[in-house]
């Protein structure tokens, strides 16, 4: 029996495998979260495994795998930005965590293994967004900077927005040294957000970090509305049937993927902002 998602979601079954869905998000762009049984799922075993789970990824948003756009995630907050009109970059767009699109044409997509998964769309709009963001990610604010390159790239507002947040560690399952913690407070965030995020000191210099609600508090401070915020609650850590983990299974540890594409065209009056 698979686990239970939070409300606002629900399992699909597809001819690649099971995946999930966020209700909210659906109407405005087709998506996925990815589980183990994907071939991604597999990924450890090599190139070809890789090669084929992104043709998987691919042909579940209805899109050629030459029109799956992902970026080589580096744990930072920079932003590769797909236009309806660009002439396809090859698989990788750029050197970035963040993702985000006004072409109906192609999907975006990006891979985690505890990290959080990130998707966004603008309900006025279609426009969309795929982010990553591990706790270096989340350290550089990715929710929020996400939410900010919709609004420089296609005018979006954040009122707008519906956010889907995939399985990813909980802070159940997650301790993090002083280094991590400390990170969070160079960054400058407030004290009562840092405790929140770090909401049990388990020994000496150590705390379980809370990704969910750094998710979310950095998406309500960037302007969205909480009743549009949707975590799907499931552990990578905890479902070894379901879910890759790299804190679980290390090197040897699958991937999983989050993909989205927009519905429809983005409005002209709202498409190619700088």
């Amino acid at each position: 029996m698979r686990a239970q998602p939070a409300d606002g979601f629900e399992w699909i079954d597809t001819p690649e495998g099971a995946g999930l869905r966020c209700r909210a998000l659906d109407p405005f762009a087709r998506h996925v979260f990815t589980t183990r049984e994907w071939r991604l799922g597999s990924a450890a075993n090599g190139t070809e495994a890789m090669t084929n789970g992104w043709a998987q990824v691919a042909h579940a948003l209805a899109v050629e795998p030459g029109r799956l756009s992902r970026v080589h995630q580096v744990h930072g907050a920079d932003v590769a930005i797909v236009r309806r009109g660009d002439e396809p970059r090859g698989a990788i767009l750029a050197d970035a965590d963040v993702a985000v699109s006004d072409d109906p044409a192609r999907a975006l997509a990006i891979q985690t293994a505890d990290c959080v998964p990130l998707l966004l769309a603008d309900r006025r709009t279609g426009v969309v967004c795929a982010a990553h963001a591990g706790w270096r990610g989340l350290a550089a604010r990715v929710p929020a900077i996400a939410v900010d390159a919709l609004a420089r790239a296609f005018g979006s507002e954040a009122a707008d927005l519906v956010a889907a947040v995939g399985p990813s560690i909980s802070a159940e399952r997650y301790e993090v040294g002083g280094d991590v913690r400390a990170r969070f407070e160079a960054a400058g965030f407030a004290n009562a957000q840092i405790a929140r995020w770090f909401p049990v000191e388990t020994r000496h210099g150590h705390w379980l970090f809370d990704g969910w609600q750094a998710a979310r508090d950095q998406l309500e401070a960037g302007g969205l509305a909480p009743a549009s915020i949707h975590i799907a609650g499931l552990c990578t850590a905890s479902y070894p049937d379901l879910f890759c983990s790299y804190r679980r299974d290390g090197a040897r540890a699958g991937r999983l993927a989050a993909a989205i594409r927009p519905r429809r065209k983005a409005t002209a009056a709202h498409a190619g902002h700088n």
